[in-house]
């Protein structure tokens, strides 16, 4: 294998992987601040690529103003399942709401169906398909875009928590929402910033993704079981652990498609998760011992 190809496979799988990362960190967001696993994560990624080629080729709307509008619509879109579906179960056990939001993501994924139908659809790369050719390998523009997205993503979002009052307050109900609540923190207003937040990450990546692999009513599913696995791999509950865990699968997962077949490249990418976890069942970045109390 020439060193162009590695290159090249390497240059696919962090592109990929930022978008699972991205994914990842909407599960994360959510289960700190509701101890929550929202398997509905994978639909926001889907409604961010679905609803900007719906406001480009339906509306006729510029690309730049589709896109921020799909990553909104998204948004509330979040916001609307926090308060419909989430917030009149809140006292539920973990494992009610979990299934819940199973059913909320085959709603939304079958009122998608409804509205676009089932066919594939493309959106538009953002600055062209002219490839840039580096050290043999080709990098496709959106792929630049992608990468340069999520690591700003990853830093505003860093910024968000150790910076201002609502990413503190968010983080203190993630290490106790009681305790939280009684210095005054509005722990249900929390629970649906976390939520718009998550959406927020997940169409963002949805919609950076689409030029490159397209987008349908169904591709939430599999990006969602992919953003819950780098989840579980970097540390369920560590946010950036969950970045990394979905930098290093998309890795994984160019490079088995590489050497050994693209016909597997998800369920290699799942078995190294499994031998990852029966090493390590924390995750290679969460802590050993933590325990949510």
């Amino acid at each position: 294998m020439d060193p162009s190809s590695l290159l090249q496979y390497l240059i696919t799988g962090l592109t990929l992987g930022s978008t699972y990362g991205l994914t990842a960190l909407g599960f994360t967001i959510i289960f700190n601040t509701t101890g929550v696993i929202n398997f509905a994560q994978g639909e926001f990624v889907m409604l961010g690529g679905m609803m900007s080629v719906y406001f480009m080729h339906s509306l006729g709307f510029g690309e730049p103003a589709a896109v921020v509008l799909a990553v909104l619509g998204a948004t509330m879109a979040g916001a609307l399942v926090e308060r419909l579906a989430i917030r009149p179960v809140r006292d539920c056990p973990a494992i009610n709401l979990i299934i819940i939001t199973i059913g909320v993501s085959i709603f939304i994924r079958g009122l998608a169906m409804l509205l676009w139908g089932k066919d594939t659809h493309v959106l538009e790369p953002f600055s062209g398909n002219q490839p840039i050719m580096f050290l043999g390998a080709a990098i496709m523009p959106q792929a630049i875009w992608v990468l340069v997205i999520s690591l700003f993503l990853l830093g505003a979002l860093k910024m968000f928590f150790s910076g201002t009052i609502h990413g503190k307050a968010m983080l203190a109900c993630s290490f106790d929402s009681k305790a939280a609540s009684l210095v005054g923190i509005g722990v249900q207003r929390m629970v649906l910033l976390s939520f718009m937040i998550s959406a927020l990450v997940g169409a963002v990546g949805g919609v950076i993704l689409a030029p490159i692999t397209m987008t349908s009513y169904d591709v939430g599913i599999m990006l969602g079981l992919k953003g819950f696995a780098a989840c579980i791999l970097g540390g369920l509950g560590n946010p950036f652990g969950a970045a990394a865990g979905g930098v290093i699968l998309g890795v994984l997962e160019s490079f088995g498609a590489g050497f050994v077949s693209s016909a597997y490249k998800d369920a290699l990418a799942f078995v190294i998760l499994l031998i990852l976890l029966f090493v390590k069942p924390s995750g290679l970045f969460g802590l050993k011992d933590s325990k949510r109390v």
